[in-house]
């Protein structure tokens, strides 16, 4: 086997990127958060409008850095993608079939060329169908509230926690009912609840499941 892919899925705030990041290391892999991806897009479309969107591959291209960080066009936004306005259109612009169409054919080419552990909302089921591994991964919508209101006061920004499990209950309503790969569980997946899990309880557990099933040593 040449390369493996773990796709790992969930709703926003469960833990998916900080987990797939520790996995990723831990393993050896490549990691790419397909979230980052997303919020970009989001980025440049709030900066220069929608009519952008049905040229978007002209527009817009992303790599990351060593350390993790999101270029835009060759700029760095690790900070700018994470703020209150991008997180309350990314939705919204992830359900535009033009931008899934591009962003995920970039995905998949990545995963042609080294093994990675990817997290996302689709992953599983319309990115990588055929990953060795699957997890999809849960919480609460108030202990994401938690975690995320955690996040953002750490950031500087100043919300609330109703405020925000508001905001989190809107997402899941969106990337569960969107036309376009919406968010669901595939089939071959593994369900974690990480509502009581501690994160190197989360990622001790996804380890474990690859070494069971690929025998990762």
């Amino acid at each position: 086997m040449s390369h493996i892919s773990i796709a790992i899925d969930g709703p926003a705030a469960a833990g998916k990127s900080t987990i797939a990041k520790r996995v990723a290391k831990k393993l050896e892999y490549l990691y790419i958060d397909t979230g980052a991806m997303y919020r970009a897009v989001t980025l440049y479309v709030l900066e220069h409008g929608d009519d952008i969107i049905q040229n978007i591959s002209n527009h817009v291209h992303i790599t990351f850095g060593i350390n993790d960080e999101v270029y835009l066009n060759d700029k760095d936004v690790s900070a700018e993608i994470r703020s209150p306005e991008v997180t309350n259109n990314v939705s919204r612009v992830a359900a535009i079939g033009e931008v899934r169409t591009y962003l995920v054919d970039m995905q998949r080419e990545i995963s042609t060329t080294s093994s990675v552990v990817m997290d996302g909302r689709d992953i599983g089921t319309t990115v990588l169908p055929d990953a060795e591994v699957k997890i999809f991964m849960q919480a609460s919508p108030k202990v994401r509230a938690e975690r995320r209101l955690l996040e953002e006061t750490a950031r500087g920004n100043d919300i609330d926690l109703e405020t925000l499990t508001a905001e989190i209950i809107r997402r899941d309503e969106i990337d569960s009912t969107r036309e376009i790969s919406p968010l669901v569980q595939a089939d071959d997946a593994v369900l974690l609840d990480t509502s009581h899990l501690s994160i190197e309880e989360a990622e001790a557990k996804i380890i474990q499941l690859v070494k069971d099933k690929l025998e990762v040593q």
